[in-house]
């Protein structure tokens, strides 16, 4: 069978399935089983390659399992994250373009930073997948920077995609409140943080996070802040004076986060957008 007609018919499946971007995954899945790019797979439909029987029935798992909606990212094991790819599958949270925006405003940061006697000291909290101490490793060479991950599950991933991308990188695997009591005050510069936020009453509308993303990476409390008041109130400890905390947030809980920052003392608080407009983090320094 022809590529041309495997796509199409892996779309329309897909379209059949509820699946919001058929044709992208349709085009990413088929290309994961040829063993080729994306750009490269789509020059070979224009060729009239075909798929051996071995192709055609791996794609077909893969589809099947896709309908169910179990993530794209989870069926390739990987997930794409500025310049660089993170492994992924079940258990760790899959990161998303919005964080990228995070990450961009955190290096600006830090690359700005004056630098102490002990050096730029920069940790990431909530680490999951790695993706934003990856980055912030990556494009400020001269920093130190750790991150802090509790979830069993979500660790191999962390380590695996630290050693891949990152080695430098230093990887604490701990609660929230292990760190805030073992870490000496005014020690860090940034902390930046992509905490669980989701409040408990609400239901993620896509399958693909409510069925597949750990609940543990998804929900916070109620109101959804409650892990990032823990941040806030480590935040206030173990950053020097001029440190500054990064935290990303819904697109509803702006105002709510700028009012935890600022009971936790933090000042110059603000909310920044992500690539659509939409509120996505809030920043402060400590006085």
């Amino acid at each position: 069978m022809s590529l041309a007609t495997v796509l199409a018919d892996t779309t329309a499946r897909l379209t059949r399935a509820g699946v919001t971007s058929p044709g992208v995954d349709a085009e990413f899945l088929l290309a994961h089983v040829v063993g080729m790019s994306r750009g490269e797979m789509l020059a070979k439909v224009h060729q009239g390659f075909e798929l051996t029987e071995e192709q055609a029935a791996d794609l077909e798992a893969l589809v099947v399992r896709r309908e169910a909606r179990e993530p794209l990212q989870h069926l390739l094991g990987s997930a794409p994250f500025m310049s660089f790819q993170v492994r992924v599958g079940p258990g760790v949270f899959v990161p998303r373009p919005e964080t990228e925006s995070l990450a961009e405003r955190a290096i600006q940061t830090a690359s700005t930073m004056a630098v102490g006697d002990s050096g730029l000291r920069i940790v990431d909290l909530c680490s999951g997948s790695g993706v934003l101490a990856i980055a912030l490793a990556r494009a400020i060479p001269h920093a130190t920077v750790e991150a802090v991950e509790v979830s069993d599950e979500a660790l191999p991933y962390l380590v695996q995609n630290v050693a891949d991308l990152a080695p430098e990188v230093l990887i604490t695997h701990g609660s929230l409140d292990s760190f805030a009591s073992g870490v000496a005050p005014a020690s860090l510069d940034l902390i930046v943080s992509n905490p669980p936020y989701v409040p408990d009453g609400e239901t993620p509308n896509e399958p693909e996070v409510q069925n597949h993303d750990p609940r543990l990476a998804l929900y916070g409390g109620e109101d959804g802040l409650d892990v990032i008041r823990v941040v806030a109130e480590a935040a206030s400890r173990a950053l020097r004076p001029g440190g500054v905390v990064m935290l990303e947030h819904s697109n509803l809980q702006g105002a709510a986060v700028r009012d935890v920052l600022e009971g936790h003392g933090f000042r110059t608080v603000s909310t920044e957008q992500d690539l659509v407009g939409r509120d996505r983090f809030t920043q402060g320094y400590r006085p």
